[in-house]
């Protein structure tokens, strides 16, 4: 669980909002979808109504997350008729039933979110809605249908990607605390463009400290709003996808400093470090600013490792447009006598 977290209190503002309610009804996002053959199983959800006035700001990002609860009943079907014949009885159930509700279940709050942001938080029975059935035609297996090029084209370019979902993992759906051995639902969300990548710098640190002596570091972030941190201790870990503002990603940074038992092997990940805070102060951008990290002090002698890292709403760095960009993070090393 954090130890502690920079929060810089923000001054509501009255919005305008949309007077109209919004339904998924009219785009028929209940019903199983009409590509598919009527011999074919097909998932059939409950409607998702939001029957409060939503804000003007969250109207883009509430159309998007209708949008996909669609898609998603949409790739439900493709999967059942790429998977004719797999796994048995209870394999639509368990396979695919199973994380579009995990699916439904995230997007539905995260329209909760969006609306909450700029007016009372509504609650759109997110538990109630998120589970989907099969249609009159369904049962254990799947009968031919045709499909599309979306369904039979693999992501990737037919690299041979090991998995793009949940779909096949044995392991229980994470839950938004912090437990490994989960599988994460939640899609990854808004890349920025090459140039407006989040940055990240320590710019000043000590090369050598006292034990239990204070001291400061300084980190300078560019490309990043600092306005994001959904408090891991109470399930907002890994459960918001990344979202950008003006073309840069909404978030926070996180930093730590950890004792090194060697200098020559990677160190064990799990012990709780020495030293770590998450920065949400409401500051930051596309100019690079730098904040002062105040440390209390280490506990022993040694060489000690401080590092920084930007995070996005789920606590993820956020990811490069490229993959030989440099990520938003850096390291120091501090020796403690």
């Amino acid at each position: 669980m954090y130890r502690s977290k920079i929060i810089k209190s923000r001054r509501w503002q009255v919005v305008a909002v949309v007077g109209v309610a919004v339904t998924l009804a009219g785009i028929g996002l209940g019903v199983a979808s009409a590509a598919e053959s009527s011999a074919s199983p097909t998932v059939n959800c409950p409607d998702v109504k939001i029957t409060v006035s939503v804000p003007a700001q969250a109207q883009n990002e509430v159309n998007q997350n209708l949008a996909l609860l669609k898609t998603q009943i949409d790739e439900a079907n493709q999967r059942i008729v790429a998977t004719k014949g797999q796994g048995g009885a209870n394999f639509i159930q368990n396979a695919i039933l199973g994380p579009l509700k995990d699916k439904r279940f995230a997007t539905i709050n995260r329209i909760e979110t969006a609306i909450g942001r700029n007016a009372a938080k509504p609650n759109l029975n997110a538990e109630g809605l998120a589970a989907c059935t099969l249609n009159q035609n369904g049962g254990g297996g799947a009968t031919a249908a045709p499909t599309t090029a979306a369904a039979t084209t693999a992501p990737g370019a037919n690299l041979g990607i090991l998995t793009n979902s949940c779909d096949t993992s044995k392991l229980p759906a994470h839950d938004g605390f912090q437990k490994g051995d989960r599988c994460v639902s939640t899609e990854f969300g808004e890349v920025a463009s090459a140039a407006n990548d989040a940055s990240l710098l320590i710019v000043q640190a000590p090369q050598r400290v006292g034990v239990n002596q204070a001291f400061t570091l300084k980190v300078s972030t560019r490309n990043l709003i600092r306005d994001r941190f959904l408090a891991a201790g109470q399930g907002g870990y890994y459960v918001e996808s990344s979202v950008l503002q003006n073309g840069i990603v909404r978030g926070h940074f996180h930093t730590a400093c950890r004792m090194l038992a060697s200098t020559n092997t990677a160190p064990a990940p799990d012990p709780v470090p020495a030293f770590f805070v998450a920065t949400e102060d409401s500051k930051g951008g596309k100019t690079p600013d730098s904040v002062t990290i105040q440390v209390p002090g280490l506990p022993q002698a040694g060489t000690a490792q401080c590092a920084s890292w930007a995070g996005d709403g789920s606590h993820r760095i956020p990811m490069m447009e490229r993959a030989n960009q440099t990520p938003a993070m850096d390291a120091v090393r501090i020796q403690v006598r």
